[in-house]
């Protein structure tokens, strides 16, 4: 038995089944990221300007990687227009061209994908130390020349360290507005010194955590939303691989179906490079 509409239009709609679908599909998709982006905007009107660690609706600036965010974020659109090449290529009759074309696409959401861990596993050992005398610091710790993830204070404190040796990052008005007071800097070169070492005693410490999730609402919805949008474009990869690679049979017997399921891939990639469009520059530069 044919299944009806799988090439031509149903004459009630104007479009194929699978068009219908992946629109249907794409209206929950928006709804799903857009009730992210309300709560996104909600707690960033209701947060605190700059890095409080002891409060966890503060909100820090300055602190995630700008050239990477934008350097993935053209990855992104050079992937939206192999993948439309690749579908011109299906309906031009070149099956060899549409999987070079592919082959980008999908080595451009892998490199994302590689670039995204690299930045996350930044995050891990990157550091904010909250002292008793109400500065903070922000860099990476250095125990034995490697930098630790996850540590906390109960870390420190298990591992009866009486100090601990910090790469501090250069202080700006970002991460330390009016009203916390800046470190002083304890090295030569100044404020102008990029990652100095510096020994912090452990007795001085008050807070000691990772760019992580439980470290503040920021980290929380950042590594939320980034995650989720990271889910999707690992599937959309495994998807267009998937078509890319084992569809010759397709191509031979039924080639118009298989152009129609690139174009609806397509969409769904096309979905998820706009998602990032949006969320590199609210989460990035705001």
């Amino acid at each position: 038995m044919e299944i009806p509409y799988t090439v031509k239009p149903r004459p009630d709609t104007g479009l194929y089944n699978a068009k219908v679908g992946i629109w249907l599909f794409l209206a929950s998709e928006v709804m799903l990221f857009g009730a992210f982006f309300s709560s996104y905007i909600l707690l960033r009107v209701g947060a605190l300007d700059g890095f409080w660690p002891d409060v966890p609706t503060a909100w820090p600036h300055g602190l995630l990687n700008i050239p990477i965010g934008t350097f993935n974020t053209a990855v992104l659109i050079i992937s939206s227009v192999t993948v439309v090449m690749a579908w011109v290529a299906l309906k031009q009759g070149n099956f060899k061209k549409f999987q070079r074309f592919m082959t980008v696409t999908i080595a451009c959401a892998l490199g994302f994908l590689c670039i995204k861990s690299y930045e996350y596993n930044e995050k891990f050992t990157h550091y904010v130390i909250r002292l008793k005398d109400g500065s903070a610091v922000t860099g990476h710790l250095d125990i034995d020349g490697h930098s630790p993830r996850f540590w906390t204070l109960a870390t420190v404190t298990e591992k009866k360290m009486a100090s601990v040796k910090v790469h501090v990052d250069v202080p700006n008005q970002f991460r330390y507005p009016v009203g916390m007071k800046r470190p002083e800097a304890h090295h030569e070169g100044g404020e102008h010194a990029e990652h100095a070492a510096r020994e912090i005693k452990t007795s001085d410490i008050t807070f000691l955590q990772a760019f992580v999730p439980a470290t503040g609402t920021f980290f929380a919805i950042y590594f939320t939303m980034t995650f989720l949008h990271g889910l999707h474009v690992l599937g959309g990869a495994i998807v267009l691989a998937y078509f890319t690679y084992c569809s010759k049979k397709m191509w031979e017997t039924d080639p118009e179906r298989l152009t129609n399921r690139i174009e609806v891939g397509g969409l769904f990639w096309h979905f998820v490079d706009l998602v990032w469009i949006f969320l590199f520059p609210v989460v990035y530069l705001l």
